[in-house]
């Protein structure tokens, strides 16, 4: 929780971040010197992602006030910590989604209580800040400990290519704040229903690749499910790995049909585009919604969800996103219908994320597009590269190798 005592200001609505430190600190509020109010129209901050952000603290406790954007939430505190902060307010950037109140995770255990709050509080306590000094008490109370989580793995039988596997994965938890039924209840249901329905159909029997079905733990604590999974591969079991389809959140309410953009098209960096044999599997989504009469959208494969952990080791990866705090734009509500300038999900990451949070059209024709694609490259003989090959190169360059996880930028 955050009390501002000088000047007299209301009580602050406040998230506690995910493994922040726990404590009361109570002390001067100092903001970054690189904050951006009012902030651009596309994302810029880059404030405290990097020391020298920091104003010195005064010599009693002092607490950082950092804005959202560019650099990690983990980033941000850590560089606090180091520049001699004792507890760090982040607010929000300011953008169309991201005005609300902050909640987040900071990948890591931290020392320093870190809490998050709207952007219309954080343009508060800085015009408070620059008008005299701020005094504010950060309270939080947590636990980091270990504990223990788990994948679900399910896997179909061989298929009549021999060390070829599909990873068809979504992730089954939830933030705390809110049941998760779309995300990623939606996402978890379809591959279910998708190794329910290739089983009840004998396409088991058809199969020239295995079809493993993952159920991801712990995704909102930084892909740890996932990237354990990666990690304990050995180099020749990465190579059998023939591709990663990954779907998380397929029924938000105002929804777009996003694809991963597998062959980064949408982006000017060529490095923003998947493993090679990525731009293949985006193919058979595009292709599948085009044979439907269904538009669909590119949305940036930044390692946001559980493929991110393949495309590091160069596994080729794509799947399907229906939107979340992102806002949807004129253009899109023209072609997509529903409600320009509001939320994809206006519950994502909140307690209203309820059976009723989901739109059944979006989720029936994003489960068909899963549907389609898992059992095409269950079935096809031919290869992701037009020699028919896909192998996963030992030494990762390009994306792969510059990717970070952009969950908390």
């Amino acid at each position: 929780e955050l009390s501002v005592s000088s000047p007299n200001l209301p009580d602050i609505d406040a998230a506690t971040f995910t493994y922040s430190g726990t404590g009361t600190v109570e002390g001067q509020v100092i903001p970054t010197n690189d904050i951006v109010i009012p902030p651009t129209p596309e994302s810029s901050s880059t404030s405290g992602c990097d020391a020298a952000d920091f104003p010195a603290p005064p010599s009693g406790p002092a607490i950082a006030l950092i804005q959202r954007g560019t650099c990690t939430f983990e980033e941000k505190v850590q560089n606090a910590e180091a520049a001699g902060y004792e507890a760090v307010i982040i607010f929000n950037e300011g953008q169309p989604g991201r005005q609300e109140k902050l909640e987040g995770t900071l990948g890591t255990p931290q020392d320093l209580p870190t809490i998050g709050i709207s952007f219309a509080d954080g343009e508060a306590l800085y015009e408070a800040a620059q008008a005299g000094p701020v005094t504010a008490q950060v309270v939080t109370s947590t636990v980091n400990e270990e504990r223990k989580t788990q994948n679900i793995i399910a896997n179909s039988p061989k298929g009549k290519i021999k060390g070829q596997t599909i990873v068809v994965g979504a992730h089954l938890d939830s933030v705390t704040a809110g049941p998760g039924i779309n995300d990623n209840g939606s996402g978890s249901a379809t591959i279910l229903e998708i190794a329910e329905q290739l089983a009840k159909l004998k396409y088991t029997k058809k199969l020239q690749r295995q079809v493993r079905f993952a159920f991801w733990g712990a995704e909102e604590l930084n892909l740890l499910g996932s990237t354990y999974y990666v990690d304990q591969l050995t180099t020749a079991q990465r190579a059998k790995i023939y591709a990663n389809l990954n779907f998380d959140m397929l029924g938000s309410p105002n929804y777009v049909r996003f694809v991963y953009d597998g062959d980064g098209s949408a982006t000017d960096d060529p490095d923003d585009a998947g493993p090679p044999g990525s731009d293949a599997i985006e193919q058979i989504f595009l292709d599948y919604f085009k044979s439907k009469g269904l538009a669909s959208e590119p949305t940036a494969f930044d390692g946001r969800s559980d493929y991110g952990p393949f495309i590091d080791v160069g596994i080729p990866a794509g799947g399907l996103f229906s939107g979340a705090e992102g806002i949807k734009t004129p253009e899109e509500a023209a072609i997509y219908g529903g409600t320009a300038g509001v939320a994809y999900d206006k519950c994502y990451h909140q307690a209203c994320d309820t059976i009723n949070n989901l739109n059944t059209k979006a989720l029936s024709e994003l489960g068909d597009a899963a549907a389609h694609a898992t059992l095409t490259l269950a079935l096809s003989k031919t290869g992701l590269y037009p020699d028919g090959s896909r192998h996963v190169e030992a030494k990762v360059t390009g994306k792969a190798a510059k990717h970070s996880f952009k969950l908390a930028s």
